[in-house]
């Protein structure tokens, strides 16, 4: 994955065009906006010849195209970053964010399908052209930097100051304890969301022997997370941040517990855990990126330098599954597993593998969280 290489320095490049103002980062986001949405649609129509012609124009292009997303998915977080504001805001706007990136991950897995590759692409154009024209109004709206007032009264909530800074804005967000306590606990809950991601058509084809499901089981599982969004941040309102996304991650423990035990023919009792599972997910969408944006205020790198810290979390959230995939598939060779074979002994090492080894990660993450919330007293506030 060359954007996770990358990221930390495309951060770095976002800061700038906000030290210019917000209309520089807008024109920063409208050039990789095109940029990802020509390499896109120039991925689907290599040029005819050899084939090392047609693997380097694919190799390009989809370089082309994952720099440019990850530069404009930078930018993009680092304008809501920037606001700041109280726990359930920041959650709100965390929220937001990745449920509309739920509702396109779930869109754009079955456009392909119905459109076609170029239609496909059309709409990606179209899906861009729409965010950046939203961000364009934003940046034409007087006072466009702060946290929006509307949206503060509708919460009837304000904005909680920053504490004093502890980091200069050019120091290396490896440098504030906070941030790397975070990072610490989100890639521990990211492997173990990861893993099932990874092994699931394994899981699916030859334990539960139900791979015609796979679609529908997604689609509860998506749809749970996106329907559980408002429950959730209602909870932070109550226990604030930390406190909930620890509850987000006991939950998910509690819904996959008895996966390590279906079998062939199990397919409605996984849908059940696939709808419970999903509804604790999105304490994991939302709540992360909210505390990230509180530690980043703290930190003083708020308006000025929100890049260097999103840079890496961008860079881990993508480790995340190439780390998942390193740990799962060795430990399941070693155990004896090969796709596709009935054998009873690799068939439970691959439900232990797929059930089991999340659960000990997340219990982990668990544990983890709950100390450096110890540390940082602020991530239980709830105003």
């Amino acid at each position: 994955r060359p954007g996770a290489v990358v990221d930390p320095a495309l951060g770095r490049w976002a800061d700038s065009p906000f030290k210019r103002g917000l209309r520089q980062a807008w024109q920063a986001a409208a050039g990789g906006a095109l940029a990802l949405a020509l390499a896109f649609a120039a991925l689907w129509h290599p040029p005819r010849g050899p084939a090392a012609a047609t693997l380097a124009w694919l190799g390009l292009t989809l370089l082309a195209c994952t720099l440019a997303y990850s530069g404009v998915a930078i930018l993009h977080q680092a304008w809501g970053t920037r606001w700041g504001g109280a726990p359930a805001w920041r959650a709100q706007v965390s929220a937001w964010r990745e449920g509309a990136t739920l509702l396109g991950v779930v869109l754009a897995s079955a456009l392909p399908t119905w459109l076609g590759l170029d239609g496909t692409s059309a709409v990606l154009a179209a899906a861009l052209g729409a965010g950046l024209l939203g961000l364009g109004w934003l940046v034409r709206r007087p006072g466009a930097a702060a946290l929006p007032t509307a949206a503060v009264a509708a919460a009837t909530e304000a904005p909680s100051p920053p504490l004093p800074p502890s980091l200069t804005t050019a120091a290396s967000p490896w440098r504030d304890a906070a941030f790397r306590r975070l990072l610490a606990v989100f890639m521990l809950n990211g492997v173990a969301a990861a893993i099932p991601a990874t092994l699931l058509p394994f899981f699916m084809a030859d334990r539960l022997q139900a791979a015609g499901l796979q679609p529908l089981l997604l689609l509860i599982y998506f749809g749970a997370a996106a329907l559980g969004l408002p429950l959730w941040l209602r909870a932070v309102r109550r226990w604030g941040l930390s406190p909930t996304w620890r509850a987000g991650m006991a939950a998910s423990v509690a819904a996959f517990a008895c996966t390590p035990a279906l079998g062939a023919g199990d397919g409605a009792a996984f849908a059940a855990i696939c709808l419970a599972s999903g509804l604790a997910l999105g304490a994991d969408l939302a709540l992360p990126g909210a505390l990230l944006t509180g530690v980043i205020h703290q930190a003083g790198a708020g308006q000025q330098g929100e890049g260097r810290y999103l840079g890496w979390w961008a860079c881990a959230t993508k480790l995340n599954l190439a780390l998942a995939a390193g740990l799962a598939l060795p430990l399941l060779a070693a155990a004896g597993y090969h796709p596709g074979q009935a054998a009873p002994a690799g068939l439970q090492a691959l439900a232990w593998a797929y059930g089991g080894l999340p659960l000990l990660l997340k219990l982990a993450a668990l544990a983890l969280l709950r100390r450096a919330e110890q540390r940082h007293p602020t991530w239980r506030d709830t105003a």
